[in-house]
């Protein structure tokens, strides 16, 4: 804790030494061009930051004037473009005025085009968007060393996982996008990493996206222009104390030729992965006294994990394409799942053990086709898109459990053969009329259909009997859900000087559950709900910008989490569905200021019936069992201030959030507690050595906090890469260092009812893996304009 905590002081000392440095910059740069005769031309401005390749910068000249303001660099590179002459180049640096006047630059040569310039820089991990989003580079930094999206997205500033669930911190829960179209959890899994470009971390979602969740986080891929053929395979190993080794194999490919373009990509993980987690309930009454302490072990072993894909795109013309994309993921897990429940009561004492024999297989496949149309050069777009998904899971586990009761031994076996499926497809259309520069309309219609079904068998056989049907712990379930939906946005300039967003969206939701448990249940219901957004911003002065907005957004159970079967640990813990669950709503509002390279924002998140879970008294006596509910409200305030800088060698992205959340139960008896703020930290450094190699730190922590009835510990991580390039980039080596002291624990306690309950999960986190990653393939410049392939998918698949 102490080398963390020096680690983050020593990185806030060159953040706020960063805020000095940025006071003595360029403001902005004016200039007339004009020819050898001194007639005005027209032509485009670029700017390009020499110290933050991310900076950029234009505007087009008519009359041979221009003038860029909002720069705010030390030194810059000016390109002057334009059919009338010669690109120029002209560096320009920090002289001690702000505001530089370059006066007449006189262009002598015409109609010649200079080679192509290759400027090699260094790429910063994130930068803040116009429209307030965060986007965060993947590709080249020790994101890029991850084996799944899931271990990217829980090095990503700002994002948090728990239990699986993706957090953005301050806002909640978010949905995952891929290219601007919504997918599974599934569909997560079949990503490699490879082909992800970076992710945008969306805060405050326009009512063009799906109402569901409360942010949004969207992978964009890379794209390849140029023509030929580009291929890489990339080996990982990885070796863990805790959980053992594992290995990641991936190899993609990109073709691209005239019109066509074909993509593909395969990834093999196998190998070993493991979980504990240690629980205890007490219930310290004299009358009811019990205490159970629950240790849980998932010793995974991956014996085939591959994820394939493959995407055709045919370009009619520079303005229209047409694509086809597959993609899946198959998995074949074994392992054990160990469970010791020690139960402690007036009556005695009670052990119990659990050694169950994992044998999971699932299937996925995803099917997509989409029409991409550009309308004019101004920006416009029409889109219409279709897609199909099909998920099945087998499992068929084995359970040896033995019990020592009153000083007799027992044992019998179970056997629990689940049998799962979900079939999703939505199509969608969305249009986008481009005004100009400040005005736009975006509208579109979408409709989802689900239908998710599971059959759950368990039989069990006492001290070695026959095997017979449980009634209990059986059940079937089926899921019918379908959504239509509409939505329109519109953005423009009021007052002249003010930027604001206007947007509604549609849902109307259709839903039939069927479950054979508590002899038959049929729920059906139906509900319309609109979702308004508003947005304001406005630049006060080139460096200074302020921005309002509102959102409104729902979460819907995920499908897994209406789905009351069982999952087994031992006689007196199991893990079940709700279906009595029911949508949150929530109502988010923000206020930001952005100066220079500094980021500020405050908002409060207000949530009706909000989704938790807690382990609740079971039928039975000294039973517990771990179900998803729904709260009454909450209220979440939260205060975010972040930044990012470089300096020559390196470059830095530093992240404070302070936020405080009140939770409200008026139903399961949580006993109240007194609300504590929660700190979150982040800082990632890259460090160039010259030409030598890359150094890459990243920390993040996570205080401790109380909901007022959940308290959460404190947890932490730093992780260090190494990155060297052979072979002109062809051959990638890098080293990476995860979770180097072992501090990702997720631990905390609350108390439901009588029952005191605690919580200490550990996680595979801490690690070592070496990387090689070997690039092959020859391009060439085309003039031929593609669009990536888009894909569309739904979520809350789990």
């Amino acid at each position: 804790m102490k080398i963390l905590l020096i680690t983050f002081l020593s990185t806030l000392t060159l953040f706020f030494h960063s805020l000095k440095l940025n006071a003595q910059n360029i403001r902005s740069i004016s200039a007339k061009v004009t020819d050898a005769n001194h007639e005005p031309l027209m032509g485009n401005a670029l700017l390009f930051a020499v110290a933050d390749p991310a900076f950029k910068k234009g505007i087009s000249f008519l009359n041979g004037h221009f003038e860029l303001s909002d720069i705010n660099q030390k030194e810059v590179t000016l390109k002057l473009t334009s059919l009338l002459f010669a690109d120029t180049l002209i560096r320009v640096k920090y002289n001690g005025t702000v505001a530089i006047d370059l006066g007449t630059i006189v262009i002598k040569q015409r109609y010649v085009q200079l080679n192509e310039v290759q400027v090699r820089v260094q790429v910063p991990l994130t930068r803040h968007l116009a429209n307030g989003n965060l986007e965060v580079k993947v590709a080249n930094t020790i994101l890029a060393n991850s084996s799944s999206l899931t271990e990217i997205l829980s090095r990503a500033p700002n994002v948090i996982i728990n239990d699986g669930q993706i957090s953005v911190a301050g806002r909640g829960e978010a949905t995952i996008y891929l290219n601007g179209r919504l997918i599974t959890a599934e569909r997560m899994s079949s990503i490699p990493t490879s082909q992800i470009e970076k992710i945008e971390i969306i805060s405050n979602p326009s009512s063009k996206y799906d109402a569901e969740g409360k942010a949004v986080i969207n992978i964009i891929t890379k794209a390849n222009i140029a023509e030929g053929i580009l291929a890489s395979v990339s080996q990982q190993v990885t070796a863990s104390e805790f959980a053992g080794r594992n290995t990641n194999t991936m190899f993609d490919f990109n073709y691209n030729k005239g019109k066509l373009s074909v993509l593909g990509n395969y990834g093999l993980f196998q190998g070993k992965d493991r979980e504990q987690l240690y629980t205890t309930r007490t219930r310290p009454s004299e009358e009811d006294y019990l205490r159970s302490e629950v240790i849980t072990n998932w010793n995974r072993k991956f014996r085939n994990r591959s994820n394939y894909g493959l995407g055709v795109q045919y370009s009619i013309n520079k303005n229209k394409s047409l694509s086809l994309s597959y993609s899946g993921n198959l998995e074949k897990q074994g392992g054990s799942q160990d469970s010791k429940n020690n139960i402690t009561t007036n009556e005695g004492n009670r052990f119990y053990t659990s050694d169950t024999k994992k044998n999971e297989h699932r299937l996925n496949h995803s099917f997509s086709f989409n029409y991409n149309q550009s309308i004019d050069t101004l920006g416009s777009v029409f889109f219409v898109g279709s897609q199909y998904s099909d998920y099945h899971a087998n499992i068929n586990d084995f359970i040896d459990e033995q019990s020592y009761i009153d000083g007799k031994d027992a044992f019998r076996f179970l056997k629990n053969d689940v049998q799962h499926k979900i079939l999703i497809s939505s199509t969608q259309l969305d249009y986008t009329k481009v005004f100009n520069a400040r005005e736009k309309l975006e509208l579109g219609l979408k409709f989802s259909y689900v239908n998710t079904n599971s059959g759950t068998g368990f039989l069990i056989a006492d001290n070695g009997g026959d095997f017979r049907p449980d009634e209990n712990l059986s059940s079937d379930f089926e899921y019918r859900e379908k959504i239509p939906a509409a939505y329109l946005n519109y953005s423009g300039l009021i007052m002249g000087k003010i930027n604001f967003g206007l947007g509604l969206r549609g849902e109307w939701t259709n839903y039939q559950l069927n479950t054979s448990v508590g002899g038959g249940q049929v729920i059906r219901d139906n509900y319309f709900n609109l979702f308004p957004n508003l947005m304001f911003s406005r630049m006060v002065s080139g460096q200074f910008k302020l921005s309002a907005s509102y959102v409104s957004r729902i979460t819907r159970p995920r499908y897994q989490a209406l789905n009351p079967f069982v999952i087994y640990q031992d006689p007196f813990t199991t893990i079940e569905g709700n279906p009595n669950l029911i949508p949150e709503k929530v109502h988010s509002f923000e206020l930001g200021a952005y100066y220079r390279k500094i980021d500020l924002r405050v908002g409060y998140n207000y949530v009706n019936n909000p989704l938790s879970a807690a382990a609740l008294r079971g039928d039975i006596p000294n039973s517990y069992v771990l179900k998803g509910l729904n709260l009454e409200k909450s209220h979440a305030f939260f205060a975010a201030l972040s930044a990012s800088t470089g300096i020559g060698f390196w470059t830095a992205i530093n992240t404070v959030n302070l936020s405080y959340t009140k939770m409200i139960d008026d139903q399961f008896s949580f006993v109240s507690l007194s609300p504590r703020p929660q700190w979150y930290l982040y800082s990632s450094n890259t460090f160039k050595v010259k030409n030598l190699f890359k150094v890459q730190l990243l920390a993040w922590y996570l205080g401790e906090g109380s909901s007022g009835l959940y308290q959460n510990r404190s947890r932490s991580s730093v992780t260090i890469g190494i990155d060297k390039e052979f072979f002109k980039d062809a051959l990638k080596l890098k080293f990476m260092a995860n979770d180097i002291f072992n501090k990702t624990n997720n631990s905390g306690d609350y108390s439901v009812g009588q029952t005191d309950i605690f919580f200490d999960r550990r996680f595979n986190n801490n690690y070592f893996r070496v990387m090689a990653i070997y690039s092959f393939g020859k391009l060439k410049n085309s003039t031929y304009k593609n669009k990536a392939t888009g894909q569309t998918e739904n979520s809350r698949a789990n």
